[in-house]
């Protein structure tokens, strides 16, 4: 099972489009995936789901990531790095067994003009402690609000080209 991470929960996020974005270039080449949003976690999730404790709400997604064999993090660029809802979803987490030994392919996005490549380098750090394997094409969105059409698809050859092939290999991965 594969899952899609939008790693933000900012309402409205270019996140969000992207992660629908990779769902569906994903669903164009047979492979089916769900979007996890970050905006679904429980508003007290530093109270309820940290150390041990595990409310309902988040029971739910500790399922679906339980059953993901591959994740694919859509990660926006916040103050230089990865949003701090991100880090602490990933806590929440039973460890090690929800990432360990699974796979994960990387999306930087940002509005400036480098794609989160700072917040994927600290994220890859993350990963690699709970063995969360990262396919090695990391793919990093600038500007990613000129990215984006009015229907929520990439319309650059470029950063096209780079998507699939990105999505071609984690497939295969």
């Amino acid at each position: 099972m594969i899952t899609i991470v939008a790693s933000t929960n900012r309402p409205g996020s270019s996140t969000l489009k992207i992660a629908n974005y990779y769902q569906r270039a994903l669903a164009e080449k047979g492979v089916d995936a769900s979007i996890l949003s970050l905006m679904d976690l429980p508003d007290d999730i530093i109270v309820s789901d940290l150390y041990g404790k595990r409310s309902a709400e988040f029971e739910a997604i500790q399922q679906i990531v339980t059953q993901t064999d591959k994740f694919l993090f859509i990660i926006p660029e916040y103050n230089g790095s990865f949003p701090g809802v991100l880090k602490v979803f990933m806590d929440a987490c039973t460890f090690p067994d929800s990432f360990y030994d699974k796979k994960a392919a990387l999306v930087g996005i940002s509005s400036g003009k480098y794609g989160n490549i700072r917040g994927i380098d600290h994220f890859v750090g993350v990963c690699n402690y709970m063995n969360l394997h990262i396919h090695p094409l990391r793919i990093h969105i600038t500007n990613i609000r000129q990215e984006l059409n009015a229907e929520g698809n990439l319309h650059m050859a470029d950063t096209l080209k780079f998507t699939n092939e990105q999505i071609d290999k984690f497939i295969a991965f």
